[in-house]
């Protein structure tokens, strides 16, 4: 099973030495043990573009499409078993880039 592990923030690369030290020993681990898929950090939302085709011209807006104090700042990608092991991963995570995560597992599995 797929799950997105999304690291909420009000910044982008706010982490400190220590923090980053602990990630790259998370992502280490997630590697070692088979749960690796992908990781990274995204620019921040003012830089983002909304792209709406659904009408007969493209309407193109700069900025997020949600407008909020906390955002997604980065993400995980990994692959658990089951959920129980995905949260648990995600708590380590968390814990190793001391910021809040959401989980949502991929449809389909």
């Amino acid at each position: 099973m797929r799950f997105l592990v999304a690291v909420l923030d009000n910044g982008t690369a706010t982490a400190v030495p220590g923090e980053m030290q602990a990630i790259d020993a998370f992502n280490d681990m997630l590697r070692k043990n088979g749960h690796w898929v992908l990781a990274a950090g995204l620019v921040a939302p003012e830089n983002a573009t909304v792209i709406d085709n659904r009408g007969d011209v493209p309407r193109v807006t700069t900025g997020a499409f949600n407008e909020t104090e906390v955002y997604m700042s980065g993400f995980w990608i990994i692959e658990a078993p089951d959920t129980a092991t995905a949260h648990a991963l995600a708590a380590e995570g968390s814990k190793c880039c001391n910021r809040a995560v959401e989980v949502r597992q991929f449809l389909g599995g």
